[in-house]
C-alpha cells in the first residue's frame, strides 16, 4: 500500500504544472523600457524581436526576459549603436558589450575622476532604496558645485551611470524611477530659483509625441535661464499643432526638443521637417539630444545641440543673428 500511494503522489507532483511567468502588456514595456508602442510593433514587424504572446483578448504581452533584453537594447541604442546590430545577439553578449562600453560615447558626459565616487554613492543609495539619502546627497553636491556645474559635469554623466546600472540589472525600474523623480524635483527647485529673464530670446521647451524622458528637458532648462533665456515648459510629448499654437501664442525665437537615441535617426529627421513646415518662418527649432551627433546633413532653420555645454554657443549665435541682447553674466 505503501508503494501506491508513492506512486501516486508522485503522479499528482508530475501533473502539477508549473505557474506561467508573469507577462507585461505593451503599455507596461513601453513605461518599463522607454521604447514606444510603435517602435516595438516596428521591430517585432521587421526583425523578428520582439516576440509577444496573446493574451485571451489577442492583445500583446510580453514575457520577463524579452523585457530585460529590450532595456539592455535601449541602453546600447543611447550609447550609438543601431537596433539591426543588437537583435539577433543574446542577452549575455548585450550585457558584455554594455559592461565594456566606453563613457566617451556620452558625448562630453564622461565623470570627471573626482566626482565619479559621489555619483557611486548615490547609487548605493538607489540599491538600498533609500530615497532620503539619494536625495540628501543630490542636494549637497547642487550646494557645492552649483547649479551650471552641477547639471552638466554631475547631472548628465550620473544619469549615464544610472542608466547603465539599469540595463545591467543592478538596479530595479523602481529604483531608477526613484532617482529620476530626485533628480527631477531638485532640477525644478533649481530653475525655480533662478530670476526669471525678460530679454530673448524666449524658448518653448517640450519633446514630440512617444518622447518621455524629462530629464534631459529639466537640464537644458536650467542651462538656459542661466544663460539669461526665458523658457517656457510644456513638458513632456506635445503634439506638433500645439507646439505651433503655443509658440505663436507665446512669441517665443526658438522651439527646444529633446530626443533620445532609441529613436531611429530618419523618424526625427521626419518629424522635424514636419514641425519646420507648420512653424512661422522666424521661430527656429533646437533639436537637443545625442542622437544628432550621429547626423549627416542639415536642416534649415533647425540647430543640433549634441550636450549642454553648447547652450551658450548656441544662444550666442542666435542673439548675434538678431542683434544681440545683454545676458545676466554680461555684468560680472
Amino acid at each position: 500500500m505503501g508503494e501506491i500511494r508513492s506512486d501516486v503522489n508522485i503522479m499528482s507532483r508530475t501533473n502539477q504544472r508549473e505557474p506561467p511567468a508573469p507577462t507585461a502588456g505593451i503599455a507596461a514595456v513601453e513605461r518599463d523600457t522607454g521604447l514606444s508602442k510603435d517602435l516595438l510593433r516596428m521591430w517585432e514587424r521587421r526583425y523578428g524581436f520582439p516576440r509577444p504572446q496573446r493574451d485571451s483578448r489577442g492583445e500583446r504581452v510580453y514575457p520577463p526576459e524579452q523585457i530585460e533584453k529590450l532595456r539592455v537594447i535601449r541602453r546600447l541604442l543611447d550609447g550609438g549603436m543601431r537596433p539591426g546590430q543588437l537583435m539577433r545577439l543574446p542577452l549575455s553578449e548585450l550585457l558584455e558589450q554594455v559592461a565594456g562600453e566606453p563613457r566617451s560615447a556620452a558625448a562630453g558626459r564622461e565623470p570627471t575622476s573626482a566626482l565619479l565616487p559621489m555619483m557611486e554613492q548615490v547609487i548605493e543609495r538607489l540599491r538600498q532604496h533609500d530615497e532620503v539619502g539619494v536625495r540628501a546627497h543630490l542636494s549637497r553636491m547642487l550646494l557645492r558645485l552649483g547649479l551650471q556645474r552641477f547639471a552638466i559635469e554631475f547631472a548628465a554623466p550620473l544619469n549615464e551611470l544610472v542608466g547603465e546600472a539599469w540595463a545591467r540589472g543592478d538596479i530595479t525600474v523602481g529604483q531608477e524611477h526613484l532617482y529620476a523623480e530626485q533628480m527631477q524635483q531638485l532640477l525644478r527647485q533649481g530653475i525655480g530659483s533662478i530670476p526669471e529673464a525678460e530679454q530673448r530670446p524666449a524658448v518653448l521647451l517640450t519633446t514630440l509625441p512617444g518622447e518621455q524622458h524629462q530629464l534631459g528637458l529639466l537640464m537644458a532648462q536650467l542651462c538656459l535661464a542661466l544663460e539669461g533665456a526665458r523658457c517656457v515648459s510644456f513638458g513632456v510629448q506635445t503634439p506638433p499643432t500645439d507646439i505651433v499654437n503655443a509658440a505663436r501664442e507665446q512669441g517665443v525665437d526658438a522651439v527646444g526638443l529633446s530626443f533620445s537615441e532609441a529613436l531611429k535617426l530618419n523618424v526625427a529627421y521626419d518629424m522635424l521637417e514636419d514641425l519646420r513646415m507648420r512653424l512661422p518662418a522666424e521661430v527656429e527649432i533646437w533639436a537637443g539630444g545625442r542622437l544628432w551627433a550621429r547626423a549627416r546633413r542639415t536642416l534649415p532653420g533647425v540647430r543640433f545641440v549634441t550636450g549642454l555645454r553648447q547652450i551658450p554657443e548656441v544662444l550666442a549665435a542666435h542673439r548675434d543673428s538678431r542683434g544681440r541682447q545683454p545676458t545676466a553674466t554680461d555684468s560680472v
